[in-house]
């Protein structure tokens, strides 16, 4: 009987001393780490997520939890020891002993553009008999664009080429100062030296020489996202940034510098977007962040307030191209004041459905639709 007593306090002895030791030792020398293998993928694309846990003591661990969340639209292959609610949780078991290291993959599919981090993990580990259970938090920082994917389809590929043979095959339009293909009404942004004197003594009101065109060296893409109707188009929203993308690396691959603006927040800086005239892969990929930190839950900025004094009183010569998925009044009022400056553009306009809206007649032969449901 004294012999059972003295085994039992021994084991409850051995059983405070490694609670004690546990408590105290379980993060010296535990070193993880959370880190994706690229620095962004596709739409639709795989990417590696790599958990790498390292014990450098002599102390075996019989059980870590390693938990951490991410956003849902990183679509986790492996779905076990995880949950999806508004986030995606994630909680893996190991088993490390001393002086090992252990590294797992996870594969994952990038569902929708996007800019995703993971910030923290939660470590939880138990003593050698699983009787108590020690926890605590960890700042990590790894990231990874989820870049949109450029937009496919036979319609947007024939307005493309439509583009190509209609203003690319003239090697894309700069204002010749000494060679005239017209006249044309005076703007209060015209300047005086333009005005056609003869022209104007035979009409009675100011009229502006219209200047033929050389190369053309730049193209500006703008996007308009506002979606204030009570039945929103998220998905045609999305489309829009697709087609931006693909516009964006269309006139890229041919060398020639393209600009992007428009009225979305990034959802890092706060700011909506601005990326000034260059050309080669780096701007695009400059273009292609920007589009995925985009945060479509925020309000959009005003596009006439932003852009209007950019359009009318910018650079001649440009070719601009403009998306965006609704026809708000301020904004074709924007288009024809830029249309009356005798500038040449196109807006691709993504909707769902067979039914075309009705545009002002100016408008509508600048205008290309994209069905998404072709």
């Amino acid at each position: 009987m004294i012999q059972i007593i003295a085994i039992g306090v021994l084991f409850f002895c051995l059983l405070f001393i490694q609670r004690q030791l546990y408590t105290r030792l379980w993060e010296k020398g535990l070193y993880v780490t959370l880190s994706f293998s690229r620095e962004h993928v596709w739409e639709g694309e795989q990417g590696e997520l790599k958990e790498i846990i390292e014990n450098r003591k002599r102390l075996p661990l019989s059980m870590l939890k390693v938990k951490f969340k991410t956003d849902k639209h990183l679509l986790f292959a492996d779905q076990k020891g995880s949950r999806t609610t508004d986030q995606f949780y994630r909680n893996d078991v190991f088993r490390i002993n001393g002086g090992e290291k252990v590294t797992r993959t996870l594969t994952f599919e990038g569902g929708r553009r996007g800019y995703y981090t993971i910030d923290s993990l939660t470590l939880v580990a138990s003593d050698l008999f699983f009787t108590t259970q020690m926890v605590d938090d960890f700042p990590v920082h790894t990231s990874i664009y989820v870049y949109p994917k450029p937009f496919e389809s036979a319609e947007f590929k024939r307005s493309l080429t439509q583009l190509n043979g209609e203003v690319l095959a003239r090697r894309h339009l700069l204002e010749d100062p000494f060679e005239y293909r017209g006249i044309r009404e005076y703007q209060p942004y015209d300047d005086i030296k333009d005005i056609n004197w003869k022209a104007t003594a035979k009409t009675g009101d100011l009229k502006v020489n219209q200047k033929n065109y050389t190369s053309l060296k730049s193209v500006q893409v703008f996007y308009n996202v506002e979606d204030d109707n009570i039945m929103k188009k998220e998905d045609c929203v999305e489309a829009s940034l697709r087609i931006v993308a693909g516009l964006c690396s269309f006139f890229l691959a041919q060398g020639i510098q393209v600009s992007c603006f428009g009225n979305a927040l990034d959802g890092l800086t706060g700011e909506h977007m601005e990326i000034t005239a260059k050309s080669g892969n780096g701007q695009l990929d400059t273009i292609l962040r920007g589009l995925a930190r985009l945060d479509l839950e925020k309000p959009v900025a005003d596009f006439t307030e932003l852009f209007e004094e950019m359009l009318i009183k910018g650079q001649n010569g440009l070719l601009t191209c403009f998306v965006a998925p609704n026809q708000y009044e301020d904004f074709l009022q924007l288009l024809q004041r830029y249309q009356d400056t005798g500038r040449d553009y196109v807006w691709f306009y993504p909707l769902n459905g067979k039914q075309e809206p009705e545009l002002p007649s100016g408008i509508s032969a600048r205008v290309r639709f994209i069905h998404l449901d072709t």
